[in-house]
């Protein structure tokens, strides 16, 4: 997986280099338990040319994460630190820990024409979108809340004090599924994965993405046919 980040006072990826489209960013929010990690890990071991944003959070490793491979754990001053020196694109508050996402690798990679996936709550989603206006945000949503309940208790890693608090999160999270562009229910994985396959290559087909890569195709017969009606 990759990691992240863009010019911090900017409003849209910096300039990729001649002939290389700037790549597509993938906000994605889902309240806890909805399966949104699942869904992305799938998601980018069937498509090599996603990378994913790392974030960086104050909170612990959970069994089996890697530093630098799920998140950069660091301490809170180093987080305050990076705040300071508004290297965050992005920051948010969650569950008494900080997560952020850092500016200048987002706008380095997009630079390149990488495609991203950037796995943030609904208060980074915005901060983004109003700094990068051509992110393609999509929320994924549980079937029922009653579904999330049960899949939160049913993960055995939180406490019943926990599962609480991320339940009234959730119901949080979820009043926000009108500010993203797409909504998916995962009710059935596979399904919930075709769904983000499909917006993915929906999004790199559009017309405006794609007539960059295609100017040597596209330009002599439109050429020609300026040629013939002159």
């Amino acid at each position: 997986m990759k990691a992240t980040s863009a010019s911090p006072r900017s409003t849209s990826p910096e300039c990729p280099p001649t002939g290389t489209p700037a790549g597509i960013l993938f906000v994605v929010s889902a309240p806890s338990g909805a399966g949104k990690t699942s869904l992305l890990q799938a998601l980018l071991e069937c498509d090599d040319q996603l990378g994913l944003s790392v974030s960086y959070t104050t909170r612990s490793p959970r069994p089996g994460e890697i530093d630098g491979r799920h998140y950069h754990f660091v301490d809170q001053a180093r987080f305050e630190a990076m705040l300071t020196a508004d290297a965050f694109v992005e920051h948010a508050r969650v569950f008494d820990q900080c997560y952020g996402t850092a500016a200048a690798t987002l706008a380095t990679a997009l630079g390149r024409g990488a495609d991203l996936l950037l796995e943030i709550d609904w208060q980074g989603a915005r901060q983004v979108r109003q700094r990068f206006a051509d992110a393609v945000s999509i929320f994924i949503a549980p079937p029922s809340v009653a579904v999330l309940e049960q899949r939160l208790r049913g993960r055995g890693q939180d406490s019943v004090e926990v599962i609480t608090r991320r339940m009234a999160a959730a119901r949080a999270e979820l009043s926000h599924y009108g500010e993203y562009d797409y909504l998916v229910v995962n009710d059935r994985f596979e399904d919930a994965l075709d769904d983000l396959r499909a917006i993915v290559r929906a999004e790199r087909l559009r017309r405006a993405r794609q007539v960059p890569r295609l100017q040597g195709l596209l330009g002599a017969p439109l050429d020609r046919a300026a040629a013939v009606d002159g």
